[in-house]
């Protein structure tokens, strides 16, 4: 299955969704970076389930076990090893869909290719960003030690648009904490319209926009090793993502071209709608893209599917404990992803020079 990453470092996740436990492994890290493990447990705990009126009842504290690769708060150069052990699973409330795919899943495409339907997803399933989390998590330490930020924010959820990020001084601290939006009422405006979509048996989508600040002109490569390609590579494996816009499109040439001026002996543009990437490569103005997320699939309301069994067409409910909204969790992890490609880029800069 397709679930390693990295050039120069390689991100491997492993288990299921109701498996024993997830977990990571990560390779190429420099020994001697320190790991901030009670700032690790607070970003991890901003995509936990269980929390708030907007995500699933499941309970799990997703806390990592680490069996290798850190010493006394640091890595020691080997592979770094943590494991999340699942501790809330109920598999029997999928009894009624392991024959008959749940529409919007992956469900039937894992029928086709690996001759079953897993509990919960199996390797479908958000539950894997956890351990993504994990090593995002790590890697924006490490890169804010450079100076290099990175945050998200929900920019839409069904019908209420935030604020948008200023495109040339994102101001990542103005997301708000408890739910994370810049507009304390949009984001109400967001809950409200998340709870009446689950009293309806239904669910909701939306867009994330993230920014990332301080990084230096210079990094990617043309065509195939860019950085909208290497941050799309990954950021693709969140599940329900559905499209990526890196800066904005204007309707003319003359209007979306960025003009370039000096400040401070430095080459800057006057504008940012390239989202900082020009032929692949940072610019060094502010890394600026949105991520689509699909409506959660699984809804309460009775929908038509094929027992693969029977080949007879049939109805189900599905059953379970899911988010009427992905979107809120998934801000952290498009974060970690984002985190992950940024620092797998600077340790080929690092290898080149």
């Amino acid at each position: 299955m397709g679930n390693i990453y990295g050039e120069n470092l390689k991100l491997s996740i492993f288990g299921h969704s109701h498996s024993e436990s997830v977990g990571m492994t990560l390779e190429g890290i420099p020994a001697g970076l320190p790991v901030n493990m009670e700032q690790l447990l607070a970003f991890l705990k901003r995509r936990a389930p269980g929390q708030n009126a907007w995500s699933t009842p499941r309970k799990e504290a997703d806390l990592p076990e680490f069996t290798a690769g850190l010493h006394n708060g640091f890595t020691d150069g080997k592979t770094i090893t943590a494991v999340i052990y699942n501790r809330n699973t109920r598999s029997g409330d999928y009894g009624n869909v392991l024959s008959c795919p749940r529409p919007g899943h992956a469900d039937f495409t894992s029928y086709i290719k690996y001759g079953e339907i897993f509990p919960g997803g199996g390797p479908f399933s958000g539950r894997l960003t956890a351990p993504m989390c994990i090593a995002g998590g790590m890697c924006k330490q490490w890169l804010e030690a450079m100076g290099i930020r990175i945050g998200a924010h929900i920019q839409k959820i069904g019908t209420v648009e935030d604020e948008q990020f200023d495109a040339m001084k994102p101001q990542l601290e103005d997301v708000g904490s408890a739910f994370p939006t810049l507009s304390v009422t949009a984001g109400s405006e967001m809950q409200a319209q998340v709870a009446a979509a689950r009293a309806k048996l239904d669910s909701l989508g939306g867009t994330i926009e993230c920014a990332i600040t301080g990084l230096p002109a210079g990094i990617g490569e043309p065509m195939f090793g860019g950085m909208e390609n290497r941050i799309a590579q990954i950021v693709y494996g969140i599940p329900a993502v559905k499209g990526l816009i890196f800066g904005d499109i204007q309707a003319t040439g003359s209007e979306n071209n960025d003009a370039f001026t000096m400040e401070n002996g430095v080459v800057q543009t006057l504008t940012n709608h390239c989202g900082g990437i020009l032929g692949g490569i940072t610019n060094g103005m502010p890394v600026l893209f949105r991520v689509a997320i699909k409506p959660t699939p699984s809804i309460g309301k009775p929908q038509q599917t094929v027992n693969l069994q029977t080949g007879e067409v049939t109805v189900i409910q599905v059953q379970g404990r899911h988010d009427p909204c992905i979107v809120p969790r998934a801000v952290p992890v498009v974060e970690a992803a984002a985190a992950i490609a940024l620092y797998d880029m600077i340790l080929k800069q690092a290898d080149e020079r």
